[in-house]
């Protein structure tokens, strides 16, 4: 799933519409970031073409391969499969199983561990975090809400004066709500009432100030 094609502008508008009301009760900055990967995976790619391509080979060599009578008839028998034709059997399957991991995720992600995806996100939300300028608040108070669609995971960054004073078990109920939501085709309804819970979370340490100036754009940021 593409991300850009997963929220329309009404979904766009709405989760907007809810960054915008949590800052209203506190001092933070929520940003919402909805990745369709966060990483290419070449390595998964090239093991599930390895598969594909020995597979390939022991189906041809269990099926064709076969001793022939020798031209020279005092000769020993030879194998009906030379290696020129073994090493393009490799080739082809090889192709076949990058263009399936490129079209199949779920085939993709059953050659990527649980850590590898984890990791990689983590990555990808600390870049979004830093790209997007999320640090650079005034009072260092900026989150981002980071989803990778995937690898299904919601997680949250957050910045220094946030981390020291909320752990990171605070933003899970926000996070297994979003992640319950994408999982039953909700992404809107997801992302609006984890946002609430991470507003509620924010405003009992950074209730918001008088003359409070919003620094950040409330706008959902798509990566493809």
């Amino acid at each position: 799933m593409v991300a850009s094609k997963l929220f329309g502008a009404e979904d766009r508008a709405a989760i907007s519409a809810a960054v915008a009301a949590a800052e209203k009760k506190t001092s933070a900055e929520i940003v919402p970031v909805v990745a369709t990967t966060s990483d290419r995976y070449e390595r998964a790619e090239d093991l599930v073409a390895l598969g594909a391509a020995l597979t390939a080979v022991a189906a041809t060599w269990t099926q064709f391969q076969r001793f022939v009578p020798s031209a020279d008839w005092e000769g020993d028998p030879e194998l009906a499969l030379h290696l020129p034709y073994v090493l393009f059997v490799f080739a082809a399957g090889w192709a076949l199983g990058l263009l399936l991991a490129k079209a199949l995720p779920w085939l993709k992600r059953l050659a990527i561990t649980r850590k590898t995806s984890l990791a990689r996100v983590l990555i990808a939300a600390h870049h979004a975090f830093e790209s997007l300028h999320v640090g650079g608040t005034t009072n260092s108070t900026g989150i981002v809400i980071y989803v990778s669609l995937f690898e299904r995971r919601v997680c949250v960054w957050a910045d220094h004066s946030v981390s020291e004073k909320i752990p990171e078990t605070e933003w899970e109920d926000a996070c297994a709500t979003l992640t319950k939501a994408l999982g039953s085709g909700k992404p809107r309804e997801g992302f609006v009432e984890a946002i609430r819970k991470l507003g509620d979370v924010l405003a009992k340490h950074f209730p918001v100030q008088p003359k409070h100036v919003n620094e950040l754009s409330n706008e959902l940021r798509i990566l493809d």
